[in-house]
């Protein structure tokens, strides 16, 4: 295995699952649990796809698929925020709205591939030896994503409005009675978490691979979920978490391609088995705080109280 390349396949295989993860983690900051970011992939995936095949733009795929993915995230946010609906079972559904309104979406145009985006070689860096190609001759959704890793960081670490998503997280009660609009800021975050899904699922069907397939997503937005609760809900750790299962992804195809066959289907069951156990660790409240989650997860807010 070249290990040049094997450096830019995993940034590649990566690009998704970071851009659902980090825009989940910002929606669970907010003391939000949406369980939906498989269905808001998948629509993203598809529409952006769509987009692209009909107009030959696949940057306009992307910014369609963002747009996708925030509205359906924002029917989400509309049913847990202000029906007060359950978040775990509303999740689950947007979930299954998802992939059967990309199924219905997306069958006229299975098979066909589209026009994916050019590489964008860094002057003078891509030139450089080993590193120029391993990490400098991406296309711009690979920026994009670790720009956002960066600027998500920054907005919670360093800005106030950050520090009220924060606080409406750890107690939307008390952000309440110091005035702080605690559902719009929930909706907001939702709508983002939504839009980065969404441009995680075209990343899939624009670039990764470059034609719509039913279901393509294939457990990436419960791998984000998983890797939000490993990272303890910090942006650098985010970035670790989606580099690290996205390295499993290209390491288990390279294992396939060399001729082995040894261990990798515990590679391929990996990511499944640990998202269970994430899933088995979220609903313990003893587990969640004992590794920084925000205290009002999953946690209803009434504004009338």
């Amino acid at each position: 295995m070249n290990p040049v390349l094997l450096v830019a396949s995993i940034m590649i295989s990566a690009t998704p699952i970071l851009l659902a993860a980090i825009g989940e983690m910002v929606v669970e900051k907010s003391g939000v649990l949406n369980l939906g970011v498989e269905g808001m992939m998948i629509t993203g995936a598809v529409i952006g796809f769509i987009v692209a095949i009909n107009t030959g733009a696949p940057l306009l795929g992307f910014a369609t698929a963002a747009i996708a993915g925030a509205v359906l995230s924002l029917a989400f946010g509309v049913l847990t925020q202000i029906f007060l609906s359950n978040q775990v079972a509303t999740g689950l559904g947007l979930t299954l709205v998802g992939l059967g309104l990309s199924s219905l979406l997306g069958k006229p145009y299975e098979g066909q591939k589209t026009v994916t985006l050019p590489k964008l070689d860094i002057p003078i860096l891509s030139d450089l030896p080993v590193v120029g190609r391993m990490l400098f001759s991406h296309d711009i959704m690979v920026y994009l994503s670790l720009g956002i890793v960066v600027a998500v960081w920054a907005f919670l670490k360093h800005t106030r409005a950050g520090l009220i998503l924060r606080a409406v997280g750890e107690s939307h009660e008390s952000a309440h009675a110091l005035g702080y609009k605690v559902i719009r800021v929930r909706m907001l975050a939702i709508m983002f978490g939504g839009a980065c899904a969404g441009l995680g699922g075209a990343y899939l069907s624009l670039v990764r691979v470059p034609q719509w397939t039913e279901g393509m997503t294939a457990g990436a937005g419960w791998i984000a979920l998983a890797i939000v609760v490993f990272a303890s809900w910090r942006a650098g750790r985010v970035l670790v978490g989606a580099y690290l299962f996205g390295g499993i992804t290209v390491l288990q195809l390279n294992l396939q391609a060399a001729g082995l066959t040894w261990g990798v289907q515990y590679l391929s069951m990996s990511p499944y088995l640990i998202t269970i156990l994430v899933l088995v660790f979220i609903s313990s409240n003893r587990s969640r705080s004992s590794h920084d989650a925000p205290a009002n997860l999953g946690q209803t807010f009434h504004a009338t109280r």
